[in-house]
C-alpha cells in the first residue's frame, strides 16, 4: 500500500492545507506568500502526473491509488479554486467558471457512487484528462499571476483557461450523466 505512487498521492492531500495557507489573504497580500503556494501548487500538479505515471511503469497500480487519486484531484482543485474565490483573484463573472468547476465535480462524484453501487465502471475519458490538464493550468497561472502582478496576462491566461476548463467541464459532466442515466431505473 506504501508504494512511491501512492506516497505521491498522499502527499498531495497532505500538502492542501499548507497550500491553503500560503494562500490565505494576510492584512496585505503578500507576492512571497502567492511565489511559495505556486510552488508548492506545481509539485503538487507535477505529483498528479507522475503517481499515475509511475503507478503503471512499475506495474504497481492499487486499488488505494485508484481510490485516492481522483479523490486528490478534487481536494486540491476544489480548496484553491475557494481559496481564489475568497481572496477575490476570481471574481465577477469568472466565479460563474469556478462554480461550474466544483458543481460537476459533486455531480460526478455522486454519480460515480451510485454506479458503484449497481457495480457500473465509470471509466474516465480523454477529454476529462484535459479538462484537468486546464483546471491546473488555469488554477496556476492565477496563483503565479498574482505572484508577478507586472506580468498581467499570467493572471488573464489563467482566467482564459478556467472557462476553458468550464466549458470542457460541462461537456464531460454532459457525457458522464448521459451514460449514467442509461443505468438508473
Amino acid at each position: 500500500m506504501l508504494t512511491l505512487p501512492n506516497i505521491l498521492t498522499l502527499s498531495r492531500i497532505l500538502a492542501v492545507p499548507i497550500l491553503v495557507f500560503l494562500l490565505w489573504p494576510a492584512p496585505e497580500p503578500s507576492r512571497f506568500d502567492y511565489a511559495m503556494a505556486w510552488g508548492l501548487y506545481a509539485l503538487m500538479a507535477i505529483t498528479d502526473y507522475f503517481d499515475g505515471y509511475l503507478a503503471r511503469a512499475q506495474g504497481t497500480v492499487s486499488k488505494l491509488g485508484v481510490f485516492l487519486d481522483p479523490i486528490a484531484d478534487k481536494i486540491m482543485i476544489a480548496a484553491v479554486i475557494l481559496m481564489l474565490v475568497f481572496t477575490g483573484d476570481v471574481a465577477g463573472y469568472a466565479t460563474i467558471a469556478a462554480l461550474i468547476i466544483l458543481l460537476r465535480e459533486i455531480a460526478v462524484s455522486g454519480l460515480r457512487e451510485f454506479l458503484a453501487g449497481i457495480q457500473v465502471s465509470l471509466p474516465v475519458s480523454q477529454l476529462a484528462k484535459w479538462k484537468t490538464t486546464f483546471q491546473i493550468i488555469s488554477l496556476g497561472a492565477i496563483i503565479l499571476g498574482n505572484a508577478l502582478p507586472d506580468w498581467g496576462w499570467i493572471e488573464q491566461v489563467g482566467l482564459f483557461s478556467l472557462w476553458a476548463a468550464a466549458v470542457l467541464t460541462l461537456i464531460t459532466g454532459w457525457d458522464y450523466l448521459r451514460v449514467g442515466i442509461r443505468h438508473m431505473d
